[in-house]
């Protein structure tokens, strides 16, 4: 198979909200973004998808293998070949896909954190680095643009683990501190037998707020005269945004249920940002 189409079709089939944003953009960094993708579907997958951590572990490092391998010009994998022209053309550092292999590696390890400094450790490996990898590919000319792209990632992964706490929680992980449980009064039970409380709320209200911070936070860095080349982050972040706001009007019921978008949603909201300059 065609490595790019096999890109391609990993990242639709995700239906992630990433999908949506990556359509406006040029042909050659739509195909560098979507390369990108794939490598983090395909690594998260292994965690999500491996009962056995043993054998999770193995493939992990499998791909820290293939890394090392993509960068001696010696891919295997369809992704790493859809990758390859992409490390070069945009100088993207092995160190950084390495540091997004050791965020999933966590997973296997660690499956509560006791304060945000541990679990911000956590978000900027899966989803920080990925976000200046991909501001690098979408173009950049101030360095304080990496700061909001990293910023960015990390309010996209909070947003994350608050629309994930219920799916989470029947694989046994909780992605909420532990010292914030307790300061709610939420009993790690409570969230692993989906009990909604009034603590249970007041305890994601607080998350919300914090997520919305990384939001503003990132917005606040960004310069101006990088505004047109990162739309596609704005993007993103338009579609993510909402769907916070959704998570928060339907009353943090993420226990039992997920909430999201609808694809023609997505796309309105893609379109209306790309639009907006």
């Amino acid at each position: 198979m065609d490595p790019n189409q096999y890109c391609q079709d990993k990242a639709a089939a995700s239906g992630s909200s990433f999908y949506y944003s990556f359509l406006f953009l040029p042909a050659p960094r739509r195909r560098a973004i979507i390369a990108l993708y794939a490598f983090c579907r395909e690594v998260d997958d292994i965690v999500d998808e491996c009962s056995d951590e043993h054998v999770a572990q193995t493939k992990l490092n499998w791909w820290r293998q293939e890394i090392s391998d993509l960068y001696q010009g010696q891919p295997h994998h369809p992704v790493s070949h859809a990758l390859l022209p992409v490390i070069r053309d945009f100088n993207l550092p092995a160190e950084q896909l390495l540091e997004i292999i050791d965020g999933m590696e966590m997973d296997l390890n660690l499956h509560r954190y006791e304060d945000f400094k541990s679990l911000r450790l956590y978000c900027h490996r899966v989803a920080g680095v990925v976000g200046e990898l991909s501001a690098v590919i979408f173009g950049y000319t101030d360095r304080a643009t990496l700061r909001y792209a990293a910023d960015l990632g990390l309010a996209f992964q909070l947003t994350n683990i608050i629309r994930d706490v219920g799916e989470d929680a029947r694989r046994n992980r909780i992605y909420l501190p532990m010292d914030e449980l307790a300061k709610f009064n939420v009993p790690a039970s409570d969230i692993l037998n989906a009990r909604q409380t009034d603590n249970f709320r007041e305890l994601m209200e607080f998350q919300y707020q914090r997520a919305q911070q990384f939001y503003d936070q990132a917005f606040a860095t960004l310069p101006a005269a990088d505004r047109k080349t990162q739309k596609t982050g704005l993007i993103m972040a338009g579609i993510y945004r909402t769907l916070l706001e959704e998570i928060r009007l339907d009353g943090f019921q993420v226990l039992t249920q997920r909430t999201a978008l609808t694809p023609i949603r997505k796309l309105w909201i893609a379109w209306r940002t790309w639009m907006k300059g």
